[in-house]
């Protein structure tokens, strides 16, 4: 995947507007959506998707889900 940051607001916090990452697929491939990290969690925007509208999770389900996640 290429990930690149697309907005990237400095601060030594991550803050409630937090990070957008832009996925893509290798090669300058297929948009696939924004990963947006807050103080809260992760939410991902798949496609054209908006913030307020992707899938929200909470950093104690993303620990739980990476916990439980074998490689």
């Amino acid at each position: 995947m290429k990930v690149k940051i697309k907005k990237f607001d400095l601060d030594l916090d991550v803050k409630k507007k937090g990070i957008e990452f832009d996925i893509r697929k290798p090669n300058g491939g297929k948009r696939l959506g924004d990963m947006i990290l807050t103080s809260s969690g992760l939410t991902w925007c798949p496609g054209k998707v908006g913030k307020r509208n992707g899938m929200k999770v909470s950093w104690e389900k993303v620990i739980a889900l990476m916990t439980q996640a074998t490689v």
